[in-house]
This record gives structure tokens, C-alpha cells and sequence, in this order.
């Protein structure tokens, strides 16, 4: 069961003694918000694939943990491919193991593929589904019956609203977007299902790019064109903070949110280079940045997947 924190400062909210798993928190915004939720009373769970350092991406599930420790919280790594749904039930049950509850749920893992319907062998369209849209199903029918059981609870996906011009605007970026806009659907209705169980559900989306590993490593974009991790981290709080039964089944943009629920106009402090207003995405530019991902990084990944299922040469 989870114990007291003793060692937090002033700044615990009513996330004390709430339990947050999160997905992907080895790195990035799941990490962020993992020691932003644990500064606030939460105690963490990470349910993520790279449990020890040393690996290709910087951080991992076990530096997470230490540093939501260092935060004065309780904390539980597991190791979890979301696209296994045993790892899946394993990062629940182990969270109720030892805390006895789950109050909250943020489904961060993600995975982009960006190219045509053509170039998209089975394996990449399985991995976004997988990742993106099945993923956050499975995680939320084996949380609802604990939330269910404490009264209260929360679930945050991130993905787009479902825009009448955003499904004008899926070519050459099919699979990604229906995996996305799958996990929007899954917050719209859930997000009635459960509302009288004192349950939300949620999905927050950005106004731009955000400068995570991803997308530096992708190339994605320019960088004066993104914000940084911490105007996300700073939404989800911010929705999570509000009653969960009357606050339920939105489709919600970053900025929409720190406006609407914490009155925060000045975004300067998100700057990815500092001085420089970030250019809103659109979904023109949409296109045009996927186009340049799809060419130069995507396709370099497709000849890869290529190169490693060609038949092997006789003799060798």
C-alpha cells in the first residue's frame, strides 16, 4: 500500500497518495510528468521497455524511478511492451500489488510512421495500431474496475480531436493518423461510459511541435517551431486536477487547456529557442513537414525493413 510522504514540500495538491501509471516514462514527457505528478503527492508507476541505461535513447525506467524517489515519493518500474497485452495486465496488477489502487492513467507511448498506404508493410501498421490505439483499449479495461472501485479516476490519451479537416488531410500519413485518431474515439465514448463512475477519460493534443527526442531525432520540423515538453506536462496536469466526474469525453489542444483551466496567456516560458513565437500547426504545414519526414528519415526506414526481409543470397 502506498505510505506517507513525509520529505515533499508545500507543493503537494490532492495528488497525494493518488497513484499515476504512466506509459513511455523512461524519457521525454512520461518522465517529465512523472516527477512533476510525484513533486505534487502521486506515487508513480512506469510502464516502459527500457529498464537500464546504456541503451541507443538517453534515460530509463530505473532512473525514473530513482529520481520520483529523490521527489519524496513512492515508485514501481516495470518492464512493458504496451503492444503485449500480458505486459499490459502485468503493469496493472503489479501496481495494485503494491499500492493498492490506480487513480490515474496516462497512455505516453507512441510511435510515428509517416508514408502512403503503399509503403506501409504490415509490420509498421501493426506497430502505430498497437502502440497508439490498442495500447491505450487494453490499459484502460484492466484500470476501470480499480478506478471503478475508489471512486475517482483519470485517463489522458494523447491524441488529436476529431477534426472534419483533419480527416481531409491523412494522405501519405494514413496508419499514424487512424492509430491517433482511434485512441480520440476510445476517449469520446469511454469518456461517457464511465463519467458516472466518477471516471474521465480525455485526449490533449499540441498547438505545435514539441521538441522531444522524437522529433529532433526525426527532424521534424525547425526548431524556433517548437515548444517545449513542460507546456504538455503542464496541461495534463492541469486537467487532472479538475473532478473527474464532471470533466470527461474532451478532445483537447495544450494551449486550449492552460488558457481555459489555469487563465495562462503568456506561452513564452514553452519556447523551444527562447525569443521565438512558435508557428501554430496547421494542417497544410501538416503535409508539408510529413512530406520532408517521409523522404528523407521514413524512407530510410522503409529500405531498412527491406534490406532485412530480402531473401539471403545462395551461400551466404
Amino acid at each position: 500500500m502506498s505510505r506517507g510522504h513525509t520529505a515533499r514540500g508545500a507543493n503537494v495538491t490532492q495528488f497525494e497518495n493518488r497513484v499515476a501509471i504512466i506509459t513511455g516514462g523512461s524519457r521525454g514527457i512520461g518522465k517529465a510528468l512523472a516527477l512533476a505528478l510525484a513533486e505534487r503527492g502521486a506515487d508513480i508507476v512506469i510502464g516502459a521497455k527500457t529498464m537500464a541505461a546504456g541503451g541507443r535513447l538517453p534515460g530509463s525506467v530505473a532512473e525514473t524511478v530513482a529520481q520520483v524517489q529523490e521527489r519524496g515519493a513512492e515508485a514501481l518500474g516495470v518492464y512493458c511492451d504496451v503492444r503485449n497485452e500480458a505486459d499490459l495486465k502485468n503493469l496493472v496488477d503489479r501496481t495494485v500489488e503494491r499500492f493498492g489502487r490506480v487513480d490515474i492513467l496516462v497512455n505516453n507511448a507512441g510511435a510515428m510512421w509517416l508514408q502512403s498506404v503503399e509503403a506501409t508493410p504490415a509490420k509498421r501498421y501493426d506497430l502505430v495500431m498497437g502502440i497508439n490505439a490498442r495500447a491505450p483499449f487494453l490499459l484502460a479495461h484492466h484500470c476501470i474496475p480499480h478506478m471503478r472501485q475508489g471512486g475517482w479516476g483519470h485517463i489522458v490519451n494523447l491524441s488529436p480531436p476529431l477534426e472534419p479537416e483533419g480527416i481531409q488531410h491523412m494522405g501519405g500519413k494514413v496508419a499514424y493518423m487512424s492509430s491517433k485518431l482511434n485512441a480520440t474515439l476510445l476517449t469520446l465514448g469511454l469518456g461517457k461510459e464511465v463519467a458516472a463512475d466518477g471516471i474521465a477519460c480525455n485526449t490533449i493534443w499540441t498547438r505545435t511541435l514539441i521538441g522531444t527526442l522524437a522529433t529532433q531525432n526525426l527532424g521534424i520540423g525547425d526548431p524556433a517551431d517548437w515548444r517545449t515538453e513542460d507546456i504538455v506536462v503542464d496541461a495534463i496536469l492541469a486537467v487532472l486536477e479538475q473532478d473527474p466526474a464532471k470533466y470527461t469525453g474532451n478532445a483537447l489542444l495544450d494551449d486550449d487547456i492552460l488558457a481555459q483551466l489555469k487563465g495562462v496567456e503568456d506561452l513564452s516560458r514553452y519556447q523551444f529557442v527562447p525569443g521565438t513565437e512558435p508557428t501554430p500547426m496547421t494542417w497544410e504545414r501538416w503535409d508539408l513537414i510529413a512530406e520532408v519526414a517521409q523522404q528523407m528519415y521514413f524512407a530510410a526506414m522503409a529500405s531498412a525493413d527491406k534490406a532485412r526481409t530480402a531473401p539471403r543470397p545462395e551461400g551466404a
